[in-house]
């Protein structure tokens, strides 16, 4: 279920790229969004349960971390450093949203995959209805995931989707790492059950014969006949 973590990046590196990003160096700046969108976002996605707003509030997250990315002294890895900021700035906007008197109705937008961020690259050839039928089992997946209570969903996304150490996850969302490991194991239990139900609703239309392939046969065999 996990995807490849993000190869850690060395203190000094990270250092050097601050240095650079504190002298107004765009390029530097870029080079870090891009190194930590993936976990980013998805960060902001477990909170939000909405792609634009996660949007919003990573980019809302890199301009106040870059404002206040002085006052990063490398006592933490940047990337748990960010996590805390968009994470902060994603619980705000939900926040906002509980307290937002006006009520939108709720449409599920067409969502693109996102089979790059999410998944390990594929080195074989897919066919189009294998790459649709990927495709489909994860929207069923994140679905599951967007139902999941925030505090459980969040600690999920960090520890299952981008791997983030108990320690890491409990320095972001500042809770004891023994809460961590108990929101992960409910979290497992609450996806089984979801999903073990959506296989027993589904076990009945295994193969299903009715409609077009039904029909199919029958006007086949009944040709046949006609042809003896």
């Amino acid at each position: 279920m996990a995807v490849a973590r993000q190869a850690a990046v060395p203190v000094s590196d990270e250092l050097e790229l601050v240095a650079r990003i504190l002298k107004q160096d765009h390029a530097a700046f870029e080079a870090l969004m891009r190194r930590y969108n993936g976990r980013l976002f998805r960060v902001a996605r477990a909170i939000l349960k909405d792609d634009a707003e996660a949007e919003d509030a990573l980019q809302d997250a890199y301009l106040d971390a870059f404002r206040h990315l002085a006052q990063f002294r490398g006592d933490s890895q940047l990337g748990t450093w960010l996590v805390r900021i968009v994470a902060n700035h994603a619980l705000m906007r939900l926040r906002r949203q509980k307290r937002d008197p006006v009520v939108v109705p709720f449409e599920p937008r067409a969502q693109a995959p996102r089979l790059d961020a999410m998944q390990v690259a594929d080195e074989r050839i897919e066919s189009p209805p294998d790459t649709a039928r990927r495709a489909e089992v994860r929207r069923i997946l994140e679905r599951r995931i967007d139902e999941l209570p925030l505090p459980f969903r969040t600690v999920f996304i960090m520890r299952e989707v981008e791997e983030m150490s108990v320690e890491e996850t409990a320095g972001c969302l500042g809770i004891p790492s023994a809460t961590v490991r108990t929101r992960l194991f409910r979290a497992r239990a609450m996806l089984r059950e979801a999903l073990a139900r959506d296989i027993d609703l589904a076990a009945g239309d295994v193969f299903a014969f009715a409609g077009a392939r039904c029909d199919r046969i029958v006007e086949n065999v009944l040709g046949r006949l006609r042809e003896r």
